[in-house]
């Protein structure tokens, strides 16, 4: 077994862009099972072709992470950086969400401002009973899996997602990252060093949620000094 979490997680799961329309349809697939057949979040009918997307989804930036024994995509995100054609476009989370803290949003430039958004990692990677209708797992714990070393990764793969949207942000000149996120997800994030800074009242947006946002840099920085091994894993041992 590997010593560090990034060795260990490498060995059991790869990182994919999602470049290719192939790829994005996979990105689409796993969303529509997670969101739709999983969860209930959305409606099946409305996605006859069992591919879940929205508008968003032509220009965001899409990461998949794929299990490497089975060659199953266990979890997605995307990350929505402004859109080119449209720069004063509202992310969703505006859409959705009231935004009051004025003192934090006035020093963003939305030029480098992204919203990491379809969160979702696949129910066959959560196999406890009190993560069957959660979006992400946070926890240990799995049965019925062939080697428990690799069950020991699957905790670190809603890190590995907050890993895939630093990528892409550091690939597109983002600084700031908007999300959406729910109580539960915060208090993990807060643990591991992570303090997303709530910029409006909760909200019932898909279950409840915070409107939040946090600078990369700061929260890289909180990171590496709370716990060096999960920085290595959010940036690629630095490399981003």
């Amino acid at each position: 077994m590997a010593n560090n979490i990034i060795d260990h997680f490498n060995e059991y799961f790869e990182i994919v862009p999602a470049t290719s329309d192939e790829l994005k349809d996979e990105v689409y697939k796993l969303r529509y099972q997670v969101f739709c057949v999983e969860n209930k979040i959305f409606n099946c009918e409305d996605y006859p072709s069992q591919l879940e997307s929205d508008d968003f989804d032509r220009h965001s930036v899409h990461y998949l992470i794929r299990h490497r024994n089975s060659g199953v995509y266990a979890a997605t995100t995307r990350l929505i950086p402004p859109d080119a054609n449209n720069p004063e476009k509202n992310f969703p989370l505006e859409q959705y969400c009231t935004i009051d803290n004025v003192a934090v949003m006035e020093s963003i430039n939305r030029a480098h401002l992204a919203e990491i958004s379809r969160f979702c990692i696949s129910k066959a990677f959560k196999k406890r009973n009190n993560e069957k209708n959660t979006l992400a797992t946070v926890s240990s714990g799995w049965q019925d899996y062939p080697k428990q070393e690799e069950r020991r990764t699957f905790p670190y793969l809603s890190l590995a997602l907050i890993a895939c949207a630093i990528k892409a942000s550091h690939e597109n000149n983002i600084h700031y990252i908007y999300s959406a996120s729910q109580p539960p997800w915060l208090r993990f994030l807060s643990a591991m060093g992570i303090n997303l800074i709530k910029i409006g009242p909760l909200v019932d947006y898909h279950g409840e949620r915070w409107p939040t946002v946090i600078k990369i840099a700061d929260m890289l920085d909180c990171v590496a000094e709370k716990n060096p091994d999960i920085w290595n894993l959010l940036t690629n041992k630095g490399r981003f």
